[in-house]
């Protein structure tokens, strides 16, 4: 019962909100509800209430509104004020019943499934109960039947609309995050989780960093071609992920053919071991390529801890790095840890 932009939702609540209030205020002069002075009253009072609701969505934080319910309250309000009305003013009419459409079509472009369903419901209810007390049967039934049907079909496009738009934004934020060779985060993404572990004051044991650098990578290309070095990316991605377990580290891809492994609160020594046992299963599992031979890959790793070894984020990438270019100039296939400071 959530809605799906909480800060989109507010702007829009409060928009509509002022707009239903002058809306009032004109009826209160002309129209249905300027016949009569308990329509006159009626308008008055729910403009006020309109207003108030109006200054309340827009001072209160929208996350604490969606929490409780807000949005869907506000939606719920609305049927019953426009229903109100319309009882009070003894107004059936289409032009009575097309305020029932604000707070479904509110509804439908900014809440979720569930939640639209609700204040759907509530309208065709509400709107019921009002066309059965003041008309006859017969043209109750007919005014609903074509109002609720236009209701209905209006939720239900703009719910499905929403719910296709909200999967295109996923996608977009997945592919702006992901890999998509190795499945792993991009550089951005490692970066934002290194930044708030590195500021993060509860985190005692530091944060260590181990990049991964395939061995003689440009080599694999040019003999075997990039598909196969493309698959050796993907096979110590693999690797990566059945040694480092995804909740306790960020598993990313740094570019070209080095990896990295972000572990929070965790202290050189035990980066130190993590990256020993990165280093034995990659010796492990050597690739298989598409003609059934199997190739020995090899990596280098490097590790760094801050605060050990650096402070800052650009600190930390260069000790990490250093360790890393000295198991290269060391032979390659090893392990090698940042200097202390």
């Amino acid at each position: 019962m959530r809605a799906r932009d909480p800060r989109a939702a507010a702007r829009t609540a409060v928009l509509v909100l002022l707009v239903c209030a002058v809306t009032m205020l004109v009826f209160s002069l002309f129209g249905p509800n300027a016949v009569s002075t308990a329509g006159i009253v009626a308008s008055w009072v729910t403009a006020a209430l309109l207003v108030g609701l109006a200054v309340t969505y827009r001072v209160t934080p929208p996350e604490r509104i969606d929490r409780r319910g807000g949005y869907v309250l506000i939606a719920l309000i609305g049927v019953v004020l426009c229903c109100g009305m319309n009882w009070i003013t003894r107004d059936p009419s289409a032009g009575g019943q097309a305020f029932l459409a604000f707070p479904v079509l509110w509804a439908g472009v900014h809440l979720r499934r569930a939640a639209v369903r609700v204040v759907t419901v509530a309208a065709l209810v509400g709107d019921a109960v009002v066309l059965f007390h003041l008309e006859p049967v017969g043209n109750a039934i007919s005014d609903l039947s074509f109002f609720g049907s236009v209701l209905a079909v209006m939720a239900f496009m703009l719910t499905r609309s929403g719910e296709t738009q909200d999967r295109l934004v996923a996608m977009l934020q997945e592919q702006a995050s992901v890999d998509s060779l190795t499945g792993l985060v991009n550089r951005r993404v490692l970066d934002e989780a290194l930044t708030e572990a590195l500021t993060t004051q509860t985190r005692p044991l530091g944060t260590s960093l181990v990049l991964v650098d395939i061995d003689s990578f440009k080599t694999i290309n040019d003999q075997y071609g990039h598909p196969v070095g493309d698959d050796a990316l993907v096979h110590i991605a693999g690797v990566l992920r059945s040694v480092v377990r995804p909740g306790d580290a960020v598993l990313s891809r740094m570019g070209g053919d080095e990896l990295a492994v972000l572990l929070p609160d965790c202290p050189a020594e035990v980066a130190a071991r993590r990256a020993t046992d990165v280093l034995d299963a990659v010796r492990a599992a050597p690739l298989q390529l598409r003609d059934g031979t199997l190739l020995a890959v090899s990596v280098s790793l490097g590790v760094a801890h801050a605060p050990s070894h650096a402070e800052q984020l650009e600190e930390l990438y260069a000790a990490a790095d250093t360790a890393l270019y000295a198991a290269k100039r060391a032979g390659r296939d090893q392990v090698r840890v940042a200097e202390v400071c």
